[in-house]
């Protein structure tokens, strides 16, 4: 584990005691003249979530070797309603231009994957993204043949179940499974994670949110997913840690159509519990 680094600059310490307060599992407290410390045992406690830092009004708090004048600042530019139409407008991407996002887009997309949640704090994800058309293409039609194949000798009930009629369509030159993306990110969790089946998911919801807001395109590819799943020699490609086991597919590029309105979901039942 890394270590917590506790470090606070006492000439601009306030002795507010926020960042006490908002340490859940109690790793610091207030010492002398209310400067927070570390309390005994608190480095065993303690799980990297940087809180302390981020709370601290005046940024007298480093932790892990990290500085806080080294965080980008809080905005309130984005309006709820902003907000609430990003994700009212989003649609899973069924048709996309053949090219490549840019090496910016990427870089930002590859950023925001370090930012959602996981249960505590285990930050246990591993991402393989693969951002370049011509190795898309190469993967596409590794995963299509072996779909094929396996469906053709029947080597593989599973795949036979799942994709005999997927395979037919494959042969008839249909990119059903990948839909034409030119990219696409594989979210991987580690085994012993606490959250491990939640934790991907979250992960992926904030990487479609992104990448919608950059006027990309995105689709949660249950099709991939199986096939990697079934077939997981076509994993080796993506270099997953070991003790980690695949979690979900995502494909993502620039969309060939736009949408115009949102949709009129039907409402889900809600309970109101009193």
């Amino acid at each position: 584990m890394t270590e917590m680094k506790f470090v606070v600059d006492k000439e601009k310490c306030i002795h507010c005691g926020l960042c006490v307060k908002d340490c859940s599992v109690m790793a610091i407290g207030l010492g002398e003249n209310k400067t927070p410390k570390v309390l005994p045992g608190g480095e065993s406690r303690c799980f990297r979530c940087q809180h302390c830092m981020c709370i601290c009004p005046v940024g007298a708090i480093s932790i892990m070797g990290k500085n806080p004048e080294n965080s980008p600042s809080i905005k309130d530019e984005v309006t709820s309603e902003e907000l609430l139409n990003l994700m009212q407008s989003r649609r899973s991407c069924r048709h996309y231009k053949q090219e490549n996002v840019s090496e910016e887009d990427i870089k930002k997309l590859k950023n925001v994957l370090n930012y959602p949640p996981t249960g505590c704090n285990d930050r246990g994800l591993h991402f393989a993204i693969i951002d370049n058309i011509d190795v898309m293409n190469k993967f596409r039609d590794k995963v299509n043949s072996a779909i094929v194949n396996a469906v053709a000798t029947k080597s593989n009930q599973l795949v036979v179940e799942k994709f005999g009629d997927v395979a037919k369509m494959i042969e008839h030159g249909r990119d059903l499974l990948f839909r034409g993306a030119p990219h696409m990110v594989i979210v991987s969790v580690d085994e012993s994670s606490s959250c491990k089946d939640i934790d991907p998911i979250i992960a992926l919801s904030y990487f479609e949110l992104y990448a919608k807001s950059l006027g990309l395109g995105t689709c949660w590819c249950g099709f991939v997913y199986w096939a990697l799943t079934f077939l997981p020699e076509l994993q080796e490609q993506l270099q997953i840690p070991e003790n980690h086991k695949l979690s979900y597919v995502m494909l993502f590029g620039k969309p060939e159509n736009k949408y115009k309105r949102c949709i009129q979901p039907n409402p889900y039942p809600i309970t109101m519990v009193k």
